[in-house]
Order: structure tokens, then sequence, then C-alpha cells
């Protein structure tokens, strides 16, 4: 996988905004980590399942989750962030 292009969706953007800083600042890093080597292990990157199967989701650490669909061109658009709980919405 390779990422030529990133995306912000409106949900990922508000939800982004209401992080705690140091979520914000490791979310930050974690991305451009994603961009040079998207298969790096600690990102843990994995295919969601079920519903979800369309998307999915890198770790930001324990508790939070980047949540993104690969699109044409190598292009990700950015869908969501925050807890487990972002899987339910």
């Amino acid at each position: 996988m390779k990422i030529s292009n990133i995306h912000y969706g409106k949900e990922f953007t508000k939800q982004f905004a209401i992080l705690p800083k140091h979520i914000q600042i490791k979310s930050l890093e974690k991305l451009e980590l994603f961009v040079k080597n998207p298969l790096y292990n600690s990102l843990r990157l994995h295919k969601l399942k079920w519903k979800l199967d369309w998307l999915r989701s890198i770790s930001i650490d324990r508790e939070y989750r980047i949540i993104f669909q690969a699109q044409e061109n190598d292009d990700v658009l950015l869908v969501s962030i925050g807890t487990h709980s972002i899987y339910e919405k």
C-alpha cells in the first residue's frame, strides 16, 4: 500500500478538534508514519469486518484509532478518529 494524498472527512475533522491535545499530537505523528510506511508494525493496520469491511483502521495508541477509506490513485480519506467506540457509529 502506498499513500499519495490524505483527505480529511468532515466527521474526522470534528472529532479531531475535541480530542485531548496529546492525542492530537500523537495522531499527527502516526499519520506522518502512515504516509512514509503504511505497513509499519506499530500502526497495526487492518481491514474492518462485517458492515464496515470497506474501511480500514490504524492505531494511535492502545485506546485511540483512525478509521479511513482507501480510494483511487493511492489516496486516503480519513473518516473517523477516537476510541474503540467509533466502530459503533
